[in-house]
């Protein structure tokens, strides 16, 4: 299987034949503009390098940025900032667009399966390219044995469930268990060595360290095709970094650029978005809602997040998935099992 290279397009960022300056085919399918690209469009080279070393490595990245955010890079002066905008702004179409294009292109949006047929019909295929998935839960509830499964399927090809692409694994609770993709990797009759080099990984020590490993998966996405990233947990070090109410509103605002962060990467490159976000004691349960715990971040966290995913422990191995809120999906629960070779189908059912 051919992991460097997408065969199809996927949904969440435009085409670019649409572009005044025409691209030529790249090493591997793209859904993004390289910011080199601009040099076409009579923007000097040293202004794309400086564009570069500041963490802009697409003409969409660039597209989606305020000139605010531009002008703050040294040696770019609100002059080049507004001639940058323009040739951007012409190679990535951000207008209106009808229903009907829009539902055609979520056709295209690439489904990573989960490696339990119940959960991925409850998700009707899996988890979504091109979007921030959010899995809360106590721990033990299986979120982050879900993510090491899907840092395996992403990379099966699109037919068997897969996205063909790599994955990109931030570790900010030191879960992760590189054994556990070999056994995955034996069930799918994948090459567990293969497997293993198409993982990016890295360990997060601090909010702003946390933040800084995006800025590197932006460089590393736009040089190789990854179809996922994941972050387990993305809350666990704010609970850590910022203590106290004194601290709530700078920790709520680092926390929203993170995941606006997250955010750009999906729409850039076309990858799913995994988190994994802890729970807290709801004291504002009642004996009617039966909700005991609620996941940390607030609003902050709930809108940023597409899909929300609540988690409970089951019998044995068996655990609960039930969609918590969605755009798309009814409110539903689904009974997965955690396996020695990954995430499957309940027995008990």
């Amino acid at each position: 299987m051919a992991t460097t290279s997408a065969t199809r397009q996927m949904a969440s960022t435009s085409k670019n034949d649409q572009s005044t300056c025409e691209e030529e085919t790249e090493e591997f399918e793209t859904t993004f503009t390289p910011v080199q690209k601009l040099e076409e469009c009579g923007i000097a080279t040293t202004d794309v390098k400086k564009l570069r070393d500041s963490g802009y490595h697409t003409v969409e990245s660039i597209a989606y940025s305020t000139k605010k955010a531009l002008a703050t890079i040294k040696g770019i002066t609100e002059q080049k900032v507004d001639k940058i905008m323009v040739a951007a702004l012409k190679m990535v179409p951000m207008g209106f667009s009808t229903a009907s294009e829009y539902h055609a292109k979520r056709a295209e949006i690439v489904m990573i399966s989960t490696g339990s047929s119940k959960l991925d019909a409850m998700l009707k295929g899996g988890i979504e390219t091109g979007s921030i998935t959010e899995l809360f839960g106590e721990f033990r509830t299986g979120k982050s044995q879900l993510c090491h499964q899907l840092a395996v399927t992403c990379q099966l090809p699109i037919d068997n469930g897969g996205a063909e692409g790599k994955c990109m694994f931030i570790d900010a609770e030191g879960t992760f268990r590189p054994e556990r993709f070999i056994s995955i990797a034996q069930r799918y009759k994948m090459d567990p060595k293969e497997v293993l080099e198409n993982i990016a990984y890295a360990r997060a020590y601090n909010t702003d360290h946390q933040t800084q490993l995006l800025i590197d998966a932006a460089a590393m996405m736009s040089e190789s095709r990854y179809a996922l990233l994941i972050v387990d947990s993305a809350t666990a070090l704010y609970r850590t970094d910022f203590s106290g109410r004194s601290e709530l509103a700078a920790r709520q605002m680092h926390l929203a650029r993170f995941l606006r962060m997250l955010q750009r990467l999906a729409d850039e490159f076309g990858i799913a978005v995994v988190i994994t976000n802890q729970v807290v004691a709801n004291p504002e349960s009642s004996m009617f809602s039966g909700e005991t715990k609620r996941p940390i971040g607030g609003h902050i966290i709930a809108h940023a997040s597409t899909t929300r995913l609540s988690f409970r422990k089951g019998k044995g191995e068996n655990r609960h998935c039930k969609i918590y809120d969605s755009p798309s999906l009814p409110e539903e629960e689904a009974l997965f099992a955690i396996h020695h070779d990954g995430i499957g189908d309940s027995k008990d059912e």
